[in-house]
């Protein structure tokens, strides 16, 4: 390191002309990325949905375009790219240009349970995305057709009756997690079959793939209303108007020590779309979702509205992948 005080004063001269540079020079990105704030958005902006439409994910994205585009007078496109756990979208929004005009609505598996399911994971949760904020939260049950067991007790004695026989579907990892975790925890012996979404879940219990499903209330309190599907159990404290003579699993099955199991989405960004633009779309999106007629009509059909600054978001991610990376280490519990 050169000792400043014993420099000559031509040396001095040089490093506070290239101080100078370099401040200019951070000036002007900084600069320019307010402006390019400013002028944001200027073309349409797309919201990859790693998922069917009709799912969770995809009804809040719709919502939020929707908004937006009223808002900011901008087409926003949401693009529904489902598969691979959710990879294929992620992927997509992880490779775009960083500019705040592709954006993930991600689910819980795809920034933070992926990473230890998948050994060559094509993404980085946590190093090629930028957090925006959570959106929602969902409440799910347990659910069985209408001509299946009517409680938790009956299923569980049918189970122990009949082991490896009954089938149970989900959408999502954390679906497949709440599954094993719940198996695990009475001991049954289940076998579960992988589904695209929620909706294609529900789809095979109605047709009969599968015996019962962990389903998002957003998909499956239609089902129980039209007499299609009874839920035996709630996964999450949280009471919904629609299912709120539903018991909590945990009740259900005399289980002292069984947390609550939700699933949460949240809007990502492309690793490097500018700080200002980032809060940006954090503030719209925020100011979307805690409107009063947005959150009762959210609400009502299981999405719980949760937002929360980039930062926040960033670090409920880390303490997600503690949780949940060691819950699957112990359930060994692997997609290669």
């Amino acid at each position: 390191m050169i000792n400043m005080a014993s420099a000559t004063p031509r040396v001095r001269d040089r490093f506070a002309s290239l101080a100078m540079t370099v401040f200019m020079l951070a000036s002007a990105a900084a600069v320019a990325q307010e402006q390019d704030a400013s002028s944001f958005p200027n073309r349409p902006i797309h919201i990859v949905v790693p998922f069917p439409a009709g799912g969770p994910s995809d009804l809040v994205s719709r919502l939020i375009g929707q908004k937006m585009t009223e808002t900011w007078g901008q087409p926003v496109i949401i693009d529904n790219r489902p598969g691979a756990n959710t990879i294929i979208g992620a992927q997509a929004v992880a490779r775009a240009a960083p500019d705040g005009y592709t954006l993930l609505m991600a689910i819980d598996s795809t920034l933070v349970m992926n990473q230890f399911m998948h050994k060559n994971l094509p993404y980085d949760p946590f190093n090629d995305f930028a957090p925006i904020t959570l959106t929602t939260k969902t409440v799910s049950v347990l659910a069985v057709r209408a001509d299946g067991p009517r409680t938790v007790a009956e299923l569980v004695a049918r189970a122990r009756a009949n082991p490896g026989r009954l089938n149970f579907g989900g959408g999502t990892i954390t679906a497949q997690l709440m599954g094993h975790l719940f198996h695990k925890a009475v001991g049954l012996d289940i076998v579960y079959v992988p589904f695209k979404g929620t909706p294609e879940t529900t789809q095979g219990l109605l047709s009969g793939s599968v015996d019962l499903v962990y389903a998002s209330t957003v998909i499956a309190v239609p089902l129980v209303e039209s007499g299609q599907v009874r839920a035996l159990a709630r996964l999450d404290s949280r009471v919904v108007p629609a299912v709120a003579d539903v018991p909590l699993l945990a009740d259900a099955a005399g289980l002292k020590d069984f947390d609550d199991l939700a699933v949460w989405l949240g809007l990502v960004a492309p690793k490097g779309t500018p700080a200002p633009i980032i809060d940006k779309l954090n503030r719209e999106v925020a100011r979307i979702l805690n409107d009063p007629v947005v959150k009762r009509k959210s609400e009502a059909t299981g999405g719980y509205i949760e937002t929360s600054t980039p930062t926040e978001f960033a670090v409920f991610m880390r303490k997600e992948a503690d949780r949940w990376g060691r819950a699957l280490k112990e359930l060994g519990l692997r997609h290669d």
